[in-house]
C-alpha cells in the first residue's frame, strides 16, 4: 500500500461520458477515461483493507488491492498480470460490469466514494495491449483430449480459454457469425467497441482455440454426435427464450423483442444490410419499452441514436429506493437502488407500478399501448406480492415497442456425465462477470473429470 492517506486526501474521480450533444449521434464509445496521472492517484485511493470485501462481492474473485497498489507505483505489467491471473477478459468487464465490488467497497460504506475499480482495470488492460504486455501463450502443453464448447459468449469463451492453457484441444461452435454471444448481439457499441472483442478473439484463436462459426447444435442428435466425438462438451448456449407478453395486438408490426433491434443494429454497425421491411428502427417515432433493467437501458440508448421522436421506459414493478442505501440490502450486499444511465440521461420518461394491457393498431400497425397504473399490496399467504389496479387505463402513443422484460431460465434434459453447464445457459440471466466465472468453474469441472478417466 503505497499511500496510507491518499483514500482521505483523494476524492474519488470518475473519467465521466462525452457530451450528450455530441454522443447521440455516433455509436461510439461513451465513457471517457482519465489521464495516467489521474488514473495513478485513483489506484492509491485503495486502503488494502485487512478484509477485501471487494474480493469476496466480485464472482471473478478479483485481486483489486493488489492491481491497484501496481498500477499506483506505475508497474502496468504487473497490475495486467494481477488482473489477468483471475480475469480472462478484463477489457469486456473493465467497460461493462455493474462492478459489485465498488458497492462492497470499504470506503463506500463511510462516505459512497468507492475506489474506481471497474475504471481501474480498464485502464490497466488497454495500457498492456498498448505496450505488448498482453502475450500469447506459446508453451501450452497438449493432452491427446478434445473439448467442444457450445456458445461463444462470455461462458464459453471463458471456458474455452481455460481449458486450452490446461493442455486440451478446444472447438467452439457458435450459431452466429463471430464470437461474442450477448456481448456482440446485446450490448450496444456505444458501450461496447466491437473491435475489442475480435482483439481477444483473435489472439484465443493464435494461442490454439478453434472457431466454427454458423454452427447451430439446435438437436439433441448433434449434441449426442458432439459427445462421441470429444472426451467432454460443455454447453453454453445463453438463455435464448425472452419473456414475452402475450396480449392483445401483440401481432402488430411495431412490437419488437428488445434484442431483435439490438443486434440488428450491431450487424448494421458490422456491415450488414437489411432490405426496407426488415429493418428496425426508431427514427421518427414515438418509442415505448417495457422492462426497466439493463437492456431496457440500452435499448433507449440505441433509439436515440436512430432519431426517435421520444422514448418512454416503463416498468411493472415499484420504483426502487433512491440515493446510495437500500435498507433491505445494506452493505456490503449489493443495493438495489434507483440507476440512471447513460442513456437515460439522454433523454426518458421513466415510470414505475405500470401494467401493460393491450397493444393498439390500425391497419396492422402499431399505433399506441393501453397501460394502467398499479399497485403492490403484501399476500397473507406470503409469497409474491399481489397486484391491484390503482388508475383509470390510459393509451400511451407509441409506433415501435420494445419488449425488454427478461429471459426465461432455459430447462435442460438429462445429459451424459461428459457434458457440463455454464453461464446463463445453467443458472439464468445474469450478469457477464457471473458468466465468466461460471465458465472458469465449469473447466475446472471438465479438467477434473477428463484427468479421473486417465
Amino acid at each position: 500500500m503505497g499511500n496510507p492517506k491518499a483514500f482521505m486526501e483523494i476524492h474519488r474521480q470518475e473519467a465521466g461520458y462525452r457530451p450528450i450533444h455530441d454522443r447521440i449521434h455516433d455509436f461510439g464509445e461513451v465513457e471517457q477515461t482519465l489521464s495516467t496521472r489521474e488514473r495513478k492517484q485513483q489506484a492509491s485511493r485503495c486502503m488494502d483493507c485487512g478484509v477485501p470485501f471487494c474480493h469476496w462481492a466480485c464472482p471473478l474473485g478479483n485481486k483489486a488491492p493488489e492491481w491497484n497498489d501496481a498500477l499506483y507505483k506505475g508497474d502496468w505489467d504487473l497490475a495486467y498480470r494481477l488482473l489477468n491471473s483471475t480475469n480472462p477478459f478484463p477489457e469486456f468487464t473493465g467497460r461493462i460490469c455493474p462492478a459489485l465490488c465498488e458497492k462492497a467497497c470499504v470506503l463506500n460504506r463511510f462516505n459512497h466514494e468507492p475506489t474506481t475499480n471497474r475504471e481501474d482495470e480498464a485502464a490497466i488492460t488497454e495500457m498492456a495491449f498498448q505496450e505488448g504486455f498482453v502475450q500469447l501463450h506459446t508453451d501450452i502443453q497438449r493432452n491427446d483430449k478434445k473439448v467442444a464448447v457450445i456458445g461463444a459468449g462470455p461462458a464459453g469463451l471463458a471456458a474455452a480459454n481455460d481449458l486450452n492453457l490446461m493442455g486440451y484441444t478446444v472447438t467452439v461452435f457458435e450459431k452466429n457469425e463471430a464470437a461474442g454471444g450477448l456481448l456482440r448481439y446485446g450490448i450496444p457499441n456505444f458501450k461496447l467497441n466491437k473491435a475489442i472483442i475480435d482483439r481477444r478473439i483473435k489472439l484465443l484463436e493464435q494461442e490454439g482455440i478453434e472457431m466454427k462459426y454458423n454452427s447451430q447444435v439446435s438437436s439433441a442428435e448433434i449434441l449426442s454426435q458432439l459427445c462421441s466425438q470429444f472426451a467432454a462438451v460443455v454447453l453454453a448456449s445463453g438463455t435464448p427464450t425472452a419473456r414475452d407478453l402475450n396480449i392483445s395486438g401483440r401481432d402488430l408490426k411495431g412490437v419488437h423483442f428488445a434484442l431483435e433491434l439490438l443486434s440488428q443494429q450491431n450487424r448494421v454497425l458490422a456491415g450488414m444490410e437489411f432490405g426496407k421491411d426488415e429493418r428496425i428502427t426508431a427514427k421518427g417515432k414515438d418509442v415505448l419499452v417495457i422492462g426497466g433493467g439493463d437492456t431496457g437501458s440500452d435499448c433507449i440508448g440505441t433509439a436515440h441514436r436512430q432519431g426517435c421522436k421520444s422514448v418512454t421506459q416503463i416498468e411493472i414493478m415499484p420504483k426502487p429506493v433512491e440515493g446510495h442505501e437500500d435498507p433491505q440490502n445494506p452493505w456490503p450486499n449489493w443495493p438495489r437502488t434507483l440507476k440512471t444511465t447513460s442513456s437515460h440521461e439522454e433523454g426518458c420518461t421513466r415510470r414505475w407500478n405500470i401494467n401493460t394491457l393491450e397493444f393498439l393498431g390500425k391497419d396492422g400497425k402499431l399505433t399506441g399501448v393501453k397501460v394502467q397504473e398499479i399497485d403492490w399490496k403484501p399476500n397473507p399467504d406470503g409469497g409474491r406480492p399481489i397486484m391491484v389496479e390503482k388508475g383509470e387505463p390510459e393509451i400511451l402513443k407509441a409506433e415501435l415497442v420494445l419488449l425488454a422484460m427478461g429471459f426465461l431460465k432455459p430447462q435442460h434434459p438429462e445429459y451424459p456425465e461428459n457434458v457440463f453447464l455454464c453461464g446463463d445457459a445453467a443458472n439464468g440471466a445474469s450478469l457477464v462477470v457471473r458468466a465468466m466465472a461460471s465458465g472458469k468453474e465449469a473447466a475446472k469441472k471438465v479438467d477434473a473429470f477428463l484427468t479421473s478417466q486417465s
